[in-house]
C-alpha cells in the first residue's frame, strides 16, 4: 500500500487519533476517511480539510510531491503498518468463523441432532483459520520477507 492513504495514515497515528476522531475534526464524514485510506482518491476539498486538521499543506499530502521527510513513511513503519493490517485481517475472519460456524451448528443442532455434520465445516476452515494466525503473527513465515529477499539476491547473482 503507497500513496496518500499512507501519508494520511501516518500523520493520523502521529497524533493517537482514531478515524473517527480524524473525520470529526476535519468535518468529513468517517466513510470518507475510511474510503482515503484504502486508497480511494480524495477530493480537493478533502484533502484541503484534511490538511488543515493535520497542519501541512495540500501539496504534502500528495505522494507525488512530497518532500519534507515527516510525511515520508520509513521502511518500518510501512512494515509496522502492513503487521497491524494483517493481524486486524485475521481477527476479522477469526469474527466472521465463530459467526458462521456458531450459526451452522445451531442450524444442524435444530434439523438434524443426531449427526453433527457441522464439525466438517469448522474443521475444514478451521485449518484456514489457523493457517492465517500464523501468517499474521509470523510464527510460521517460511515465504516472509527475509526468504524474497534472499530469493532476489539469488536471481540477481548476488552474494547473500
Amino acid at each position: 500500500m503507497k500513496g496518500i492513504q499512507m501519508i494520511i495514515r501516518k500523520f493520523r497515528l502521529q497524533r493517537g487519533w482514531s478515524q473517527e476522531q480524524l473525520a470529526e475534526l476535519s468535518g468529513l464524514s468517517v466513510r470518507t476517511v475510511q474510503r482515503i485510506e484504502r486508497g480511494h482518491k480524495p477530493s480537493l476539498e478533502s484533502l484541503k480539510s484534511l490538511a488543515a486538521v493535520l497542519e501541512t499543506s495540500v501539496e504534502n499530502l500528495q505522494p507525488e510531491q512530497v518532500m519534507d521527510s515527516e510525511s515520508k513513511l520509513t521502511q518500518e513503519e510501512q512494515v509496522a503498518i502492513e503487521q497491524v493490517q494483517a493481524i486486524k485481517g485475521f481477527y476479522s475472519h477469526l469474527i466472521s468463523y465463530a459467526l458462521v460456524i456458531s450459526i451452522l451448528f445451531a442450524i444442524n443442532l435444530i434439523t438434524n441432532p443426531s449427526y453433527i455434520w457441522a464439525i466438517w465445516p469448522a474443521m475444514g476452515w478451521g485449518i484456514g483459520i489457523v493457517n492465517h494466525g500464523l501468517g499474521a503473527f509470523e510464527v510460521l513465515n517460511f515465504f516472509g520477507p527475509k526468504w524474497e529477499k534472499r530469493q532476489i539476491q539469488k536471481r540477481l547473482g548476488r552474494k547473500l
